[in-house]
């Protein structure tokens, strides 16, 4: 192809040769370094969505870049079929990281949920005694956890499920954010497990009351049901703690993380839990040609430790404070509410003169800064971990200009 690239020919061919499954802001990005992309163009903007928070270690981190071209000079790929001298060095590391007895790799996160649901599935028939192809796994109206026809029998999204059917069966929904209803789905001794998200990130970053996952957690040790995390989005120092669930102290039986496990260098997910579950899987019942490969494992290595040694989980939680702050000052009726936990924000927007949350990111990436809404009213900001304080100032005085614009 010789056509000069430009912005329109680029949303041109995506338009004729890609499926029409996402509908992205009229941006096209040719470069990312820390909490700054640039598009085809040269303009530059900070970018408030982080790849859905898969970038929190900033873009093109030289520490992870480092470790992904070091080791693709060696070897990227073996398959599970034999050992390779990487994959023990990460699953040594992510465990004692985690603190937890075992991991499961796998490479995007609805993976990772898939391999919970299985595993949770396997060690209900083997170690709490339900009877065959009877276990049910309670999950939570609003959720997200990917887009497999498994996951999506569980969503109440009807963008997502309608019209994909018939649905894979042995789910209890539940409102999020509401014990009682946890409480009674229980009482049926055939159920497995509690899946949920610590912040609903997909639903518009929905932070449940104080205490809902401790709570929750100890309901599901009563009944001798696991509690699995869906920390892809909300983990790995997001919300200001390392993990989501560190803010009321509660360690999953299940741990499902992805997204910024490798700080959006290459695709990595990881499913971790102690001895009695995940050794109820046994060869050949579950695996990944990709899943554990030398790449990822080196990448994913890099990727933990940049969020130590840089203490993303801390700066998260300082910089998030500001945010929020500042959100709530901001004096237009467009703003309805401000949420979020560390770094995952975001603003509730009341429509005003026809204009929508859409029409305010638009605004927004007009001024340099790039954030998406979801359902329609609501602007997620998820800024990389590793934006300046000064930096996110900035962008912050930018998005009151594209708010205020709409008065």
């Amino acid at each position: 192809m010789t056509e000069k690239m430009t912005s329109q020919l680029a949303m041109k061919l995506e338009d004729k040769h890609g499926a029409h499954n996402y509908h992205p802001l009229p941006v096209v990005l040719a470069k990312g370094q820390g909490a700054r992309v640039w598009n085809v163009e040269g303009k530059e903007y900070f970018d408030f969505l982080s790849a859905y928070s898969a970038v929190n270690q900033g873009h093109c981190h030289p520490k992870i870049i480092g470790a992904l071209t070091e080791q693709a000079k060696t070897l990227t790929l073996t398959s599970r079929a034999f050992f390779n001298d990487v994959l023990g060095v990460y699953e040594k590391y992510i465990t004692e990281y985690f603190g937890y007895d075992k991991v499961l790799p796998m490479n995007s996160g609805a993976e990772g949920d898939e391999t919970a649901l299985k595993l949770c599935r396997k060690w209900a028939y083997l170690k709490k005694g339900v009877p065959e192809n009877q276990a049910k796994i309670i999950v939570c109206e609003g959720n997200f956890h990917g887009r497999t026809i498994t996951v999506i029998s569980m969503s109440t999204d009807p963008d997502s499920r309608a019209g994909f059917g018939p649905y894979t069966p042995g789910f209890i929904t539940i409102p999020y954010n509401d014990l009682a209803a946890l409480e009674e789905a229980l009482k049926d001794p055939n159920v497995a497990g509690f899946l949920v998200e610590p912040i609903q990130g997909e639903a518009g970053v929905f932070v449940p009351d104080e205490g809902y996952l401790k709570k929750a957690y100890d309901l599901c040790k009563s009944k001798n049901v696991l509690f699995i995390a869906d920390e892809v989005q909300t983990g790995i120092a997001r919300t200001g703690k390392l993990l989501a669930c560190d803010h009321e102290g509660v360690r999953p039986d299940i741990l499902i993380l992805g997204k910024a496990l490798s700080g959006g260098v290459y695709p990595v997910s990881a499913v971790l839990a102690d001895d009695d579950i995940m050794l109820t899987i046994k060869p050949g019942e579950h695996g990944s040609t990709f899943g554990g490969n030398p790449l990822a494992a080196r990448v994913a290595i890099a990727a933990l430790e940049v969020v130590k040694d840089e203490k993303l989980a801390e700066k998260a939680e300082y910089l998030g404070k500001i945010f929020r702050d500042e959100m709530k000052k901001i004096k237009s009726e467009m703003i309805e509410l401000v949420r979020g936990k560390g770094l995952l924000n975001a603003i509730v927007i009341r429509p005003k003169n026809g204009k929508t949350a859409w029409d305010v990111c638009v605004e927004m990436a007009e001024n340099g800064v790039l954030a998406k809404p979801t359902h329609g009213h609501i602007i997620r900001f998820a800024p990389p971990l590793v934006i300046t304080e000064d930096e996110l100032r900035e962008a912050i005085e930018r998005i009151k200009k594209s708010i205020l614009s709409f008065e």
